[in-house]
């Protein structure tokens, strides 16, 4: 009896991993490894306070790196694209007790509009997940809803976790969490929420 109930139990091990998502067992692994990683772009990181932040992009304003932008995501970077087209790249970081936590990032084609293909959220999509992989290194994976009618690329580096997907038609965000203050799930309640 004690040997079967040994073999059942192993049984349900087997099956709980297998039910597990590429997504869930890369995230185990880089918790469970301790590595840290802070740093986002521009010498920004997470954990910075408020008043660092602010000093830096008024810093990166003086040597005309960073702009004031027009969008609901207040602080506006063109970077160099792998494909040489011209993009907005807009943000503005959450803090959780004065510490920066969540960098929401929004990129667009400045020449795009409707029915050009050169600049479509597709082409977007693979632009931006290269620009990145130029920062941050290779290893994004896509992570999808059954159907594949959602889906975004991800990676995760120890506590930092990058998610790029395509926003609407001309836009794609990018968000990148630090795992040790919140997980995604809260986040994208928090999104949802203030739609």
């Amino acid at each position: 009896m004690m040997r079967v109930l040994i073999v059942f139990l192993a049984l349900g091990l087997v099956m709980a991993c297998k039910t597990k998502s590429e997504y869930d067992l890369v995230k185990e692994k880089e918790l469970a490894s301790g590595k840290v990683v802070e740093d986002l772009f521009l010498d920004i990181k997470f954990g910075m306070g408020r008043e660092d932040f602010f000093a830096l992009c008024g810093k990166h304003n003086q040597n005309k790196v960073l702009i004031n932008g027009d969008h609901y995501l207040q602080v506006q970077y063109i970077p160099r694209m792998p494909s040489g087209k011209s993009v907005e790249m807009n943000f503005f970081p959450d803090f959780e007790e004065d510490k920066l936590f969540f960098m929401p990032i929004e990129f667009s084609y400045n020449d795009w509009f409707p029915g050009n293909e050169d600049f479509s959220n597709d082409i977007l999509m693979a632009d931006v997940v290269d620009l990145l992989e130029s920062w941050y290194g290779e290893g994004f994976f896509e992570v999808a809803n059954k159907d594949k009618s959602i889906s975004a690329m991800v990676k995760i580096d120890g506590n930092r976790l990058i998610r790029v997907f395509k926003k609407n038609i001309n836009t794609v965000r990018v968000e990148i969490l630090d795992l040790r203050v919140k997980d995604i799930t809260e986040m994208t309640k928090k999104v949802e929420d203030a739609s």
